[in-house]
């Protein structure tokens, strides 16, 4: 079984009961076990800035999917609700994100899947709820809080607890 960090966003809909679905999701059509999931964030948007504010958050997983199974699940599950990665606009408006940030410490390079994500050390919005749940993990020989000390987390608020 790998240990598996995947980080979720979107800023269309209800982000916070699609998290709840898509998580609920991810465990069942991966058979993982949810190891350890993060506060929601309210964050400033990434890339297109022209945009609503996204809701963030990370988990970690254990599964005995291989990273390719799991990338083509997790693009699955981003479809099901409502997500069509052709036709959309890069960094834009979205109403589920699925990116898998680390998987063990397994490194892959290739068109369809870069291991760990290649710009997980230049988003804040992933390493504050990361730094939550995994704040020791080591990813590319960096520890989770080493290299969030280098972001600024200007506009990322936690969200209170949902009942």
């Amino acid at each position: 079984m790998a240990s598996v960090l995947i980080a979720l966003g979107g800023n269309v809909g209800d982000v916070r009961a699609t998290f709840k679905k898509a998580i609920a999701n991810i465990c069942g059509m991966t058979q993982g076990a949810l190891l350890a999931r993060s506060s929601d964030y309210a964050t400033p948007p990434w890339g297109d800035e022209a945009q609503a504010r996204f809701v963030n958050a990370c988990i970690e997983i254990e599964t005995g999917l291989d990273p390719h199974a799991l990338l083509f699940t997790l693009h699955k599950i981003e479809h099901k609700f409502g997500r069509d990665r052709p036709k959309e606009t890069r960094w834009g408006p979205r109403t589920l994100d699925l990116d898998l940030i680390a998987y063990d410490d397994v490194s892959i390079e290739r068109p369809e899947l870069t291991l760990p994500h290649p710009r997980t050390f230049e988003r804040a919005f992933v390493l504050v709820p990361l730094m939550e749940i995994v704040p020791d993990r080591v990813i590319a020989g960096r520890s989770v809080a080493a290299a969030l000390v280098q972001l600024s987390t200007e506009g990322i608020e936690r969200l209170p607890e949902l009942c």
